[in-house]
C-alpha cells in the first residue's frame, strides 16, 4: 500500500528544459519519470506531475492516497482545471501544449478525491521527489 507520494518538477531555463517524476514517501521508489520536455516552465512541470501521479494512482485504486506537492500554483490549476502561463504555444513547444491539454481533459473526466496537500519546506525540508539542483 502506497502511504503518500510526492511530485516534484526540475526545469534547466525558463523556458527549458523540463522533467518531473513521483516518488512514494515511504519506500522512496520512483513511482513514474517524465521527460525531457524542451520549452516548458517549471509550474508546467509541477501541474503535470500532479495529474500524472493522480492518474498513476486511479490506475491503481489507490484514489485516497495523498500528493504532496511544493507548488501552490501547480495546485490551483488543477483545483481549476486550467493553466495560467504566460508560455506561448510554438511549434518547438507542441508536445508540451498537447500534455497540457491532456492533463486538462484527463482532470474533466475524472472524480478526483486524492487530497493534494502543499509540502511544508520549511518545516520538513526538501520534498521527496526534490531533484536536488538548487
Amino acid at each position: 500500500l502506497i502511504d503518500s507520494v510526492s511530485v516534484d518538477a526540475a526545469c534547466s531555463g525558463n523556458p527549458g528544459i523540463l522533467e518531473y517524476q513521483g516518488i512514494d514517501n515511504v519506500s522512496q521508489d520512483q513511482l513514474f519519470y517524465f521527460g525531457p520536455l524542451h520549452h516548458s516552465t517549471n509550474n508546467i512541470g509541477e501541474f503535470l506531475a500532479i495529474v500524472h501521479g493522480l492518474a498513476w494512482l486511479k490506475q491503481r485504486g489507490y484514489d485516497t492516497t495523498t500528493i504532496y506537492t511544493d507548488s501552490r500554483t501547480a495546485m490551483a490549476w488543477v483545483r481549476n482545471k486550467k493553466v495560467k502561463t504566460t508560455l506561448q504555444k510554438t511549434s518547438a513547444n507542441q508536445p508540451v501544449w498537447n500534455l497540457i491539454d491532456r492533463a486538462i481533459a484527463w482532470l474533466s473526466k475524472n472524480d478526483i478525491k486524492n487530497p493534494i496537500v502543499k509540502w511544508d519546506t520549511k518545516s520538513w525540508g526538501e520534498i521527496p521527489a526534490d531533484f536536488g539542483r538548487k
